[in-house]
C-alpha cells in the first residue's frame, strides 16, 4: 500500500513537471484607443485650474463703499503691492475692492498679514460666484 502511494506521488510529480514544460504563458500587447478629444479636454481642465477667475478661491477685501473710495483703494493698493492684482466689484449698493486670488486659506492668511499693515480693515472672503 505504501509503495502504491509513493508511485502515485512520483507519477503525479512527473506529470506536473512534464505538463509545465508544454504550458506557455500568454503574451500580448495592450493598445489604448482613446478619442483625441480626451487629450483636448484634459488640457482645457489644466487651463481652468490655472484660471484666475475661479470662484473656488479666496480673496481679500480691502474696501467696501462708494465708487470713488473703491478706485482710490485700488490705486493705493497698486502702488504698495505688486504681488496681487486688485479688482473692483459692484454689489449693490456698494463697490468692493478685492485683491488676490488664493487657492488655499493659508496663502490668503499670509497675504493678509502683509496687506493689514496698509489696510487695517482688510479681511479674507470666499466669493460665492
Amino acid at each position: 500500500m505504501k509503495t502504491l502511494n509513493l508511485r502515485l506521488t512520483v507519477l503525479a510529480i512527473f506529470s506536473f513537471i512534464s505538463a509545465s514544460n508544454f504550458c506557455n504563458a500568454q503574451q500580448g500587447s495592450v493598445s489604448v484607443n482613446q478619442d483625441k478629444k480626451i487629450a483636448t479636454l484634459l488640457d482645457l481642465r489644466k487651463d481652468m485650474n490655472k484660471n484666475d477667475s475661479d470662484s473656488d478661491r479666496y480673496k481679500i477685501q480691502i474696501y467696501n463703499g462708494n465708487r470713488a473710495g473703491a478706485s482710490a483703494a485700488l490705486e493705493e493698493f497698486n502702488s504698495k503691492f505688486d504681488k496681487w492684482e486688485p479688482t473692483i466689484l459692484y454689489e449693490p449698493p456698494n463697490f468692493k475692492t478685492w485683491a488676490g486670488n488664493f487657492r488655499t486659506k493659508i496663502e490668503a492668511d499670509r497675504a493678509l498679514k502683509e496687506i493689514k499693515q496698509k489696510f487695517s480693515s482688510a479681511f479674507i472672503l470666499k466669493p460665492k460666484k
